[in-house]
């Protein structure tokens, strides 16, 4: 979430990865072992055992999770012919809106069964939630569950939470900064930030006078970095002291360190920046199901199942990272998360710092930001 990452690590759970490109029969055998398996392309959380056990034990199903790090190549996947193997896609917000159901990879849901269940989610997220719609509102494409703001990450101890916020990306173009700071592998929000950074839009056609000046910015801040990791290496560092913020990283990547005890490291929004004025970066997973030829029934089932208070907090807390979900408007669910979670997913800001914040979208040249970056990055050495 190329890159397009949030996260950094290729996981497999279940009884192994699901055979790729092996595209499951059409036969009656096929479609009657179909009954009884479920195979989901996802992001980590929902390949979880916490997650999946229950499921399969109240199911008998036999279930494979794949978790890749971003969302083009699952999609991309699709497009090669896999569409005959998931019956689960989870992605970012736009992906199903935009790409996945004009292309036909994705299958409508059966609104009657599943609307109701957005009612009880938090208030931004009430029917018709717009990234779960296709484009002229008729079809339901997915279920939305966790989010979060995803920006930057500071030592409060060292940079604090209202100098953070009211300066914002400018901290990035402060040279006295250079050697204290670190960047998380994460391509695509990297392309954000690096456009915000120079105080551009990301998500609009860029001058070749706006591609040259995120060029230039990204050469300065991969220089400037004094290392550049995962989200694990990241707190690490932040934790011992090595570097005082982090470039590309939010609720999602600073949750595991915060739950760990060290709440002076704090995700940031910033209080203003080129986004029609916000300052902030949010994402949204939408869960859909794939247009498989046999697709299991399985499918349908797993999202009603993870809407359920229990599951969907094992899914705000599956290990890994922890993040809010939109079932947290349930009083249900709401009252499942502890004192110490809710200062973990930093409850007490989220719905100020989602204000501040456009949703994750898509890059028109991301291609050629890519390429700029990553020619930057080798500038590092």
């Amino acid at each position: 979430m190329r890159g397009y990452s949030r996260r950094n690590v290729l996981q497999l759970m279940g009884a192994g990865a699901v055979a790729l490109g092996a595209p499951l029969a059409a036969t009656g055998s096929a479609f009657a072992a179909r009954e009884k398996e479920l195979n989901i392309l996802c992001w980590e959380g929902y390949n979880s055992a916490e997650v999946l056990d229950p499921f399969r034990k109240t199911t008998g199903a036999t279930v494979k999770a794949e978790s890749l790090t971003n969302d083009p190549t699952m999609i991309n996947r699709l497009r090669a012919g896999e569409t005959a193997v998931w019956d689960l896609i989870n992605v970012n917000n736009p992906w199903a809106r935009k790409v996945m159901h004009p292309a036909g990879l994705i299958k409508p849901l059966p609104k009657a069964e599943f609307e109701p269940y957005f009612e009880k989610m938090l208030p931004q997220f009430k029917p018709p939630y717009r990234w779960a719609m296709s484009d002229d509102g008729k079809d339901l494409l997915g279920m939305a569950q966790r989010f979060g703001p995803y920006s930057f990450v500071v030592n409060t101890k060292k940079i604090s939470r209202s100098t953070a916020e009211e300066q914002g990306w400018d901290l990035f173009n402060d040279p006295s900064l250079a050697g204290k700071y670190g960047i998380q592998e994460s391509d695509d929000w990297n392309v954000f930030n690096i456009f915000l950074v120079a105080g551009i839009d990301p998500f609009k056609e860029h001058t070749p006078e706006e591609m040259q000046k995120f060029s230039d910015t990204a050469v300065r801040i991969f220089k400037g970095a004094k290392l550049v990791g995962d989200i694990a290496s990241m707190n690490q560092a932040l934790v011992a002291g090595e570097i005082d913020l982090q470039f590309t990283g939010g609720t999602y990547s600073v949750s595991p360190a915060r739950a760990d005890g060290y709440p002076e490291l704090r995700a940031i929004t910033p209080l203003k920046g080129p986004l029609n004025g916000k300052g902030g970066l949010s994402w949204i997973e939408i869960t859909s199901t794939v247009n498989n030829p046999n697709l299991s029934p399985m499918a349908v089932e797993f999202l009603k199942y993870v809407q359920a208070p229990d599951i969907a907090h094992k899914v705000a807390f599956a290990e890994g990272t922890f993040n809010p979900v939109s079932q947290m408007g349930d009083p249900k669910c709401f009252g499942l998360f502890t004192k110490e979670e809710l200062d973990a997913i930093q409850w007490d800001s989220l719905e100020e710092e989602m204000s501040r914040c456009a949703e994750y979208d898509i890059v028109p040249d991301y291609d050629k930001a890519l390429d700029l970056m990553t020619a930057a990055k080798r500038q590092r050495g």
